[in-house]
């Protein structure tokens, strides 16, 4: 069978520094023969000055109709660079990928929306790009709405929607509107568990419908039971392609330093926006530093410092906290209204708390994910891993018992034991067929 995708050798290069030159219009061109050797001198200087950045490099693989790959690889891996060369938003500058289908892809929330028109207008825009026609639009139009969950804004321009509504009328035309290739990137992390799970559902009926599906997501067990091949990307680099279980497994056991504390002193320069900005992130035993050492039976912090920067506003800080699986292990956040001591936040600096009682989490390696929301609805600033850490083993509370435990979480919970009749007059036997 002929492969859905081709891609053989693959590089994109990008050039850092220098200055962008303007367009040059026909009197510059006139006018430039005369200085043609300084022209050429003062390029040579610019370019001296140019610094090449290898996004991706000698990427090879197939894809078969029907089949789902995985793309697995930390932040800068050059995951999202791939899948917009297949969907054709950039152009590879060495090698070639061969798509044959109608291509759907979700690369970024909004991607290929028009702010100014509604939500209705912008299905019928995005199958007119897709190359379907009006009938064919029409006849999925009611499951595109449905699966979305945007009925009574369908009418309102989508520049007034939430990052969520955004991505779930997103991915509703993305997957309905039948491509024979869906693209998807890790957009996933901006809707709730409830429609990824919808989300990754969906993308098992493509799969199992002949359609071909590529899939960039930091959820490992979502590719291990979603895929059939992962490939694994760092640097740029292709490490290795498989089978998930074999691909995730020497994924984790490289990807992930400690990382029990991070400092951004230059609020300029500090992750965020022109909302919010981070200062500080670590985590800590109840009453040591980042540097100690943490274990199943050790109380500890997670600690986030971050500047707000828009006045009389509604913030709701919250932590992810996944394990080595990829699994979240839980959200956590303010239970309260999205206030400081019951008023708007104002422009400062503020510092959070989240206190992590002893006998809770198994032993293993952690990712923290810090969210800050506005208004409760509207993610503003997401950081993906600010912090890794590792929980240690302990000997304590044992009772003998030397193995592994299994779970994401290891409470040490209130168990009873009871005897319910003694009788030393009767035997194994006796007693097993007087209960039966």
């Amino acid at each position: 069978m002929e492969a859905a995708i081709e891609v053989r050798n693959l590089g994109k290069r990008y050039q850092i520094g220098g200055r962008k030159e303007a367009y040059g219009t026909l009197r510059d061109t006139i006018s430039s023969v005369a200085t043609a050797s300084l022209s050429w001198l003062r390029n040579q200087s610019r370019n001296s000055r140019l610094q090449e950045f290898w996004a991706l490099r000698d990427i090879s693989f197939d894809v078969q109709p029907g089949e789902v790959l995985g793309i697995i690889g930390r932040n800068g891996a050059g995951k999202s660079t791939l899948l917009k060369i297949l969907a054709r938003v950039t152009y590879p500058t060495e090698g070639q990928a061969d798509i044959r289908g109608r291509v759907g892809s979700l690369l970024e929330v909004g991607t290929g929306f028009h702010p100014e028109l509604t939500g209705r207008e912008n299905v019928f825009l995005n199958g007119a790009v897709l190359g379907m026609k009006k009938t064919e639009i029409q006849s999925k139009f009611d499951e595109i709405v449905e699966f979305a969950e945007i009925g009574q804004f369908l009418d309102t321009p989508v520049k007034r929607y939430s990052s969520g509504m955004y991505m779930r009328l997103a991915f509703a035309v993305a997957a309905h509107l039948e491509p024979e290739i869906l693209i998807v990137d890790e957009v996933l992390a901006v809707g709730d568990s409830a429609f990824q799970k919808k989300c990754l559902g969906k993308m098992g009926e493509v799969a199992h419908d002949g359609r071909t599906v590529l899939f960039v997501s930091h959820n490992l067990l979502a590719m291990e039971s979603l895929c059939d091949r992962v490939v694994w990307l760092d640097r740029g680099q292709m490490v290795e392609k498989g089978q998930p279980g074999q691909v995730v497994s020497h994924y984790l056991e490289t990807s992930y330093s400690p990382v029990p504390e991070q400092i951004w002193r230059d609020v300029q320069t500090a992750p965020g926006n022109d909302q919010v900005r981070l200062h500080r992130a670590a985590v800590r035993p109840m009453n040591g530093s980042p540097t100690d050492s943490i274990s199943v039976r050790t109380p500890f912090l997670i600690e986030f410092e971050w500047w707000n920067l828009i006045p009389n506003t509604y913030l709701s800080p919250s932590l992810q906290l996944f394990n080595d699986q990829g699994i979240l292990v839980f959200e956590a956040g303010q239970v309260d209204e999205p206030t400081w001591q019951g008023r708007p936040y104002d422009v400062g600096l503020y510092h959070d708390t989240c206190y992590i009682p002893n006998d809770l989490l198994n032993d293993g390696t952690y990712r923290v994910v810090l969210n800050i929301a506005k208004d409760q609805a509207t993610l503003i600033h997401r950081e993906d891993n600010i912090l890794v850490f590792e929980i240690h083993d302990s000997m304590e509370k044992r009772a003998g018992w030397f193995g592994s435990w299994n779970g994401a979480v290891r409470p040490i919970l209130n168990w009873e034991t009871e005897l319910l009749e003694r009788d030393n007059s009767y035997s194994a036997k006796e007693v097993l067929s007087k209960t039966s």
